[in-house]
């Protein structure tokens, strides 16, 4: 089974907080199980949920939010770095260098899910290529989300200029999804 921590679920739902009205915002919850809606209710920051919970929401979201706003996974991501990703791991995000949080000794991804990592693929100065292994992400909303989490969690860490492309996607028939990072 497939993980992710509360705190992804809690920072999802402070962007919808903004990004929907009241109404949108009800019907995002009315479009997901009553169990689903429970553990979205209840969840602890730090709690493991099911990743179907939180794909759901997506998904949910998606449905209220895709049409107008094309990008609010890629903005979700980016917020759950810079507001929440900070408040629990300050230390692991705001490094000196993009090149110190990329190669730090904890992986951030694990922190967030499970089973599986995001391994470094190639390097360099001002750049990066990173790969997801033994995660079967189900959704191109999660790879998306992933592409504002790298832009943020690289700004933090002092890079400017920042570009994230998704470059390989297991959903357009790639064997493995990646992303590839550069910066100034």
């Amino acid at each position: 089974m497939m993980y992710t921590r509360g705190s992804t679920v809690r920072s999802t739902m402070d962007y919808i907080a903004h990004a929907l009205d009241d109404v949108e915002r009800a019907g995002v919850l009315a479009r997901l199980t009553a169990e689903d809606r429970h553990v979205i209710q209840e969840v602890d920051a730090i709690a493991e949920v099911p990743y179907r919970v939180v794909l759901a929401l997506w998904r949910s979201i998606d449905t209220a939010l895709g049409t107008r706003d094309p990008q609010w996974a890629e903005r979700a991501g980016a917020e759950a770095i810079e507001v929440t990703g900070m408040q629990l791991y300050p230390e692991l995000i705001a490094r000196s260098t993009p090149l110190e949080w990329i190669n730090q000794y904890v992986s951030l991804f694990q922190l967030y899910y499970r089973p599986g990592d995001m391994i470094k693929v190639d390097e360099g100065s001002h750049r990066i290529t990173t790969r997801l292994v033994g995660f079967d992400d189900q959704d191109p909303l999660f790879c998306r989300r992933l592409v504002g989490g790298f832009l943020a969690a690289i700004r933090l860490a002092r890079g400017r200029d920042v570009s994230v492309r998704h470059t390989r996607c297991v959903h357009e028939g790639d064997p493995f999804c990646e992303w590839e990072s550069s910066w100034r």
